[in-house]
């Protein structure tokens, strides 16, 4: 201590001099921490080292450490998002001062008629720690009950911990419809937002398994309509609650979900999540919550349609060209396709390759529930390898559309400099009555020998409550988990399973677009999920429902091969679909209002790829169970009738900028396959459409033989014994060549109308072949009587290889299994055609 008060040269070299410190320094060093950073730098080299002693390539040290650095900045990016919107919610003024991006912003900023509710926010922060323990409640007394019975291996699941954090549900805005709404109720619309830092941990100790969710974000439009107003209290018969689409979702995972953030897994994780959400939750599936006896509220329990929109997308001039060459000197055309959205249902067109005035003459048909808030959403983009180029957008209120019935236009596309739209929009009414079907079937010219195909006539709606005393199933004295398929030619949807019950309760709607209900049935099946065994079906004639009061069924059915008290009730109504003409002055003159932007590009551009991730979604059935099913095609040029004489086709009008807030991104657009339209020859999948080219290109003038596409040998039996049916796929002989070299193909198969993943059945693939033996036997579990309303959907396809441009249908075989002989079985060569109907039996 002297040392250092000294003024000498002593002094100030002690005071200078580290060297009797640094021994206290290496004291203090953390030891294990230093053992930690070790056995980090010890697992970093050890992959390294193995891969050398192994002589792997280098190349996966590189991958690995690009896949790292690829989930840091994933996770950078979404701590960054969360960071944001926390801001936004602790200070908004601030937070807008700062220069917050469009997106961000709350919906009052954009929408005039979007009022701010801040005391709804200033209550729902005063109720938020009684929300949280009924949440929390929730989770521990409906949900984990309900997991555990759902599987023997779950019987140790439990929630450990769950906290739903400090920052409360915000609501930004609040739109209160008082125009075009009925006077018994009251229509609300919340831009509801959730930015919670919660925490949901989970285990299930059997397995010694932990998961949970660390963050959670929740962005969308909830809709909540009061009806009936009544005259007595509470003045409000019911409370019903719904998302008009599919919420934005963002979730950050920990423990054992943590792997859901890996590129790849974190898109498909959030959609399931999304998806779940959709079936309770998005248009047309909602809360309803009685406040009065259930008399009353009764009719919300089937709600039905306000309308069909039946969309002509026909064509499209003077596009931008997108793609170019040698660097961008050389311009060149564009591939356009279109995706057109009404609510919660997604239809995309097929692509037109290298044309700037490119024809579709598709037709799409869609539900809508709530005119009010629903638009037809329309955006066009070109198809490139990379990521799509956008190059205009539309939208259109369906509220104008009701108003007109008849809408044939060309629209100016929104957000480009140049481009318009054709599109002919007919609002379709539907009639409790069956004096208009026999003028619809003359109109959409319902052929006798096509009922399930073509533009549909009527609308069957369809609400399943629930089923009695149903058998146990495989084994005796066990609930059965039971679920019902429906179908309606080869649409069919699948309601939830019920677990461990034999009268399960389901309370779900589901709707079909009928093509010729004079002709059509619709079919019914329970079946138990656990031993995929049949608990009893059900057919029921749509022509039954044409001569009930109101078209309407609502009753106990009694299910056959079956208990013999098993019942299932449901309501059944038909209605069919009229387009109303209203009568006009000459100088009449109408358009369609087009709706300006009110957020940026950028905000509008949001990437939810749940949106077109799913195969139909909203297009097959098996896939999106809650968006109608379309399929089939009728004549070539059925929409391109004589134009009414209202009709306006002379060139792009200024109809200000439109807005498109369709939650879809250009990159993702394009994963999804092109919806079949309903009504076009050249709209068929776009396989067939494919097939049907490659099938002229080898005509080319000359006259093909009586099997173009070759033929396949099948084998058919149903095993009593085995209660399944037995394909046998042998060979194929003169199959198209797909390239110089021949053909790779394999063989799919589904029993129709099942085309879930599980249902499917696959062959090895032949290479270099256009003769493949295959000799395999496929089965399905099914009972003799119901393989009898089945039908063998036999596909030949061309594999290709990985990432080739060779892939596509060789040809296809629809066999009906309506046979007597079928428990005895037959081997036959058939024809394969481009989409299978008129098979050809060759002996």
């Amino acid at each position: 201590m002297s040392g250092a008060r000294g003024d000498g040269p002593e002094a100030g070299e002690a005071g200078v001099r580290p060297a009797p410190e640094a021994p206290g320094v290496a004291a203090s060093v953390d030891v294990p921490g230093l053992l930690a950073q070790l056995a980090r730098g010890f697992a970093l080299l050890l992959p390294v080292y193995a891969l050398g002693y192994l002589g792997l390539s280098f190349s996966w040290v590189l991958l690995a450490l690009g896949l790292l650095a690829w989930c840091r900045r994933r996770r950078g990016l979404k701590a960054g998002r969360l960071c944001r919107a926390l801001a936004l919610l602790e200070d908004e003024e601030r937070a807008v001062r700062l220069g917050v991006r469009a997106c961000d912003l709350p919906a009052w900023v954009h929408f005039p008629d979007t009022e701010r509710a801040e005391w709804l926010n200033k209550t729902v922060k005063h109720m938020w720690p009684f929300i949280c323990q009924f949440i929390e409640k929730l989770f521990r007394e409906t949900i984990e009950p309900a997991v555990r019975g759902a599987n023997t291996h779950l019987s140790t699941f439990n929630f450990t911990k769950v906290d739903m954090g400090q920052q409360p549900l915000r609501i930004n805005g609040v739109k209160v419809y008082t125009e075009n709404v009925d006077k018994r109720q009251i229509i609300l619309d919340l831009q509801i937002s959730f930015v919670g830092n919660c925490e949901i941990d989970l285990e299930i100790k059997r397995y010694f398994c932990r998961a949970g969710v660390k963050s959670i974000q929740i962005h969308g439009t909830m809709r909540v309509i009061l009806e009936p107003l009544i005259g007595d209290m509470p003045l409000v018969g019911a409370l019903s609650i719904f998302f008009l689409r599919k919420p934005l979702l963002e979730i950050n995972w920990t423990g054992l979900t943590n792997l859901l953030d890996i590129p790849g897994l974190n898109g498909l994780s959030d959609t399931i999540i999304s998806d779940v959400i959709s079936n309770y939750l998005v248009l047309p599936n909602r809360i309803t919550v009685p406040l009065v006896s259930e008399v009353q509220i009764a009719q919300l329990r089937f709600p039905v349609p306000k309308g069909v929109l039946r969309i002509h997308f026909i064509e499209a001039q003077d596009l931008q060209g997108k793609d170019t060459y040698l660097k961008g000197l050389v311009k060149g055309k564009s591939d356009p396709y279109g995706i057109i959205r009404v609510g919660n249902q997604i239809f995309q067109s097929k692509v037109i390759k290298e044309n700037l005035s490119p024809k579709w003459n598709e037709v799409y048909e869609a539900l809508v529930y709530e005119h009010p808030g629903q638009e037809l959403e329309i955006e066009l983009f070109d198809e490139d390898p990379d990521k799509d180029d956008f190059l205009g957008s539309l939208m259109i209120d369906l509220t104008e559309v009701e108003k007109e019935r008849l809408l044939d236009e060309w629209f100016a596309l929104d957000e480009v400099p140049k481009g318009k739209l054709h599109l002919r929009l007919e609002w379709l009414t539907l009639m409790p009555n069956a004096s208009n079907l026999d003028k619809v079937l003359t109109d959409i010219r319902a052929d006798k020998d096509q009922a399930n195909d073509g533009l549909s006539s009527a609308l069957l709606i369809l609400y399943l409550d629930s089923a009695r005393n149903l058998p146990s199933g495989k084994k005796i004295n066990s609930n059965p988990n039971p679920l019902v398929q429906m179908s309606v030619g080869h649409k069919a949807q699948e309601s939830k399973i019920r677990y461990k019950t034999n009268e399960p309760v389901w309370e779900e709607n589901f709707t079909f677009f009928i093509h010729n209900p004079k002709r059509q049935d619709l079919e019914i099946e329970v079946r138990d999920e656990q031993h995929q065994c049949s608990l009893g079906n059900l057919r029921v004639p749509l022509s039954q429902l044409l001569a009930s009061e109101d078209m309407t069924l609502n009753q106990r059915f009694h299910l056959s091969n079956s208990g013999p008290n098993s019942t299932i009730k449901m309501k059944i109504a038909l209605r069919v679909l009229h387009l109303e003409k209203q009568e006009r002055l000459p100088d009449h003159q109408h358009s369609a209002q087009v709706k300006r932007p009110s957020v940026s590009k950028e905000g509008r551009k949001i990437s939810v790829k749940s949106q077109l991730s799913a195969s139909p979604g909203p297009s097959g059935s098996s896939t999106a169970l809650s968006t109608p099913a379309l399929g089939g095609s009728d004549k070539p040029g059925s929409e391109e009738r004589a134009q009414p004489p209202e009709a306006s086709p002379q060139g792009p009008r200024d109809l200000g900028r439109s807005s498109s807030s369709l939650l879809v991104s250009p990159s993702h657009a394009s994963a999804k396959e092109p919806t079949p339209s309903i009504a076009s020859d050249i709209s068929l999948p776009i396989a067939t459409q494919e097939l049907r080219q490659r099938l002229r290109q080898l005509e080319n003038g000359t006259t093909l033989g009586q099997s173009p596409l070759g033929q396949i040998q099948l084998t058919i039996r149903h095993s009593s014994q085995r209660n399944k049916l037995v394909v046998v796929v042998h060979s194929c002989r003169n199959l198209i060549a797909f390239s110089e070299d021949g053909s790779d193909p394999y063989v799919r198969m589904y029993l129709l109308p099942d085309k879930r993943r599980s249902g499917r059945r696959k062959t090895h693939v032949s290479k270099k072949t256009l003769n493949p033996v295959f000799d395999q036997s496929f089965d399905f579990s099914v009972s003799l009587p119901e393989v009898q309303r089945r039908t063998l959907d036999v596909a030949v396809k061309n594999s290709g290889g990985f990432l080739s441009k060779d892939k596509g249908l060789l040809g296809k075989v629809l066999v009906t299994l309506a046979s007597e002989e079928l428990t005895k079985g037959w081997t036959q060569w058939y024809d394969l055609t481009e989409d299978g109907t008129r098979p050809q039996v060759v002996t």
